[in-house]
């Protein structure tokens, strides 16, 4: 059923409109929001963590205990995947950088600058360092709204694929420092396998001397950041060139959405061949 709910999955993000109508944080960012302002919870960053985390999961998990054993558990289906479409990520990647890269393409760095910043949040001081940082932009994203959540859901069910979005949301929207820095040091632990299986997908599909040499060194560093990683074997693993103004700085991006496609097409094939033969 993992398998069928990853394909579904992939088909109505694609597809249709519901993943905008499913995805609707309002009611989580609420309950943060009233968390950080009270005195004791305000204090108590893990305490949050628990009760923002930890209940909607738990609910989750008996939910499906209940579901699951019924009807040799499709009537649990539907709630497998409503709870993987919710926790992709957020927003419309390529189509967030499309102002970006009109700017880039007619050679307007300060438009580029912009848009930039406007849109994925990005400063660079040098064209050449803004398009780096795009670059790894597009590469953590795809990572933490695709892969993450795939890999946690296909090991351990919805919730572990639940868990991973509340956390990433509660690092990216928490005012109160100490609570986002939780959040931030509990989404490492989690992104530590699933961020090292890509980088070994793109030694697959892509450049494997260079993706190698890059892993020989920060396979098992602890400190190094998910976000970094990923950027850094992207970049080698799509031989990724110096970055130029132009349609040809561009072609990087393409490059690398193209290097991420191959990476997916091989999950979902090892996905497959694992259903088949448990």
């Amino acid at each position: 059923m993992s398998f069928l709910v990853l394909l579904l999955a992939i088909w109505i993000e694609k597809f249709s409109g519901w993943r905008r109508r499913i995805q609707r944080d309002g009611w989580w960012l609420a309950k943060l929001r009233q968390f950080e302002s009270g005195k004791r919870m305000g204090s108590e960053p893990w305490l949050c963590l628990v009760l923002l985390v930890g209940v909607p999961v738990a609910v989750l998990v008996l939910l499906l205990m209940v579901l699951e054993p019924v009807a040799y558990g499709w009537f649990g289906f539907p709630l497998h995947l409503l709870v993987v479409i919710y926790s992709l990520g957020r927003g419309d990647l390529l189509g967030a950088l499309g102002p970006f890269r009109d700017a880039w393409r007619r050679t307007d760095l300060e438009a580029a600058a912009l848009v930039a910043e406007r849109d994925i949040g990005l400063k660079g001081d040098a064209p050449g360092e803004l398009l780096e940082q795009v670059q790894g932009h597009l590469l953590w994203q795809a990572y933490q709204s695709f892969f993450a959540v795939i890999f946690w859901y296909f090991l351990l069910g919805p919730a572990a694929a639940l868990g991973y979005r509340l956390l990433a949301l509660a690092a990216e929207n928490a005012a109160n420092p100490a609570l986002a820095e939780r959040a931030s040091q509990a989404r490492h632990v989690l992104d530590f396998v699933p961020v090292r299986l890509l980088a070994a997908s793109f030694a697959l599909v892509g450049n494997f001397a260079a993706v190698t040499r890059v892993m020989l060194h920060e396979l098992l560093n602890l400190n190094i950041s998910a976000a970094r990683l990923i950027s850094e074997v992207g970049k080698v693993a799509g031989e990724v060139p110096a970055p130029v103004v132009g349609e040809a700085g561009l072609a990087s991006l393409d490059d690398l959405w193209e290097l991420l496609v191959r990476a997916a097409v091989l999950w979902y094939s090892g996905f497959a061949v694992w259903t088949l033969l448990v």
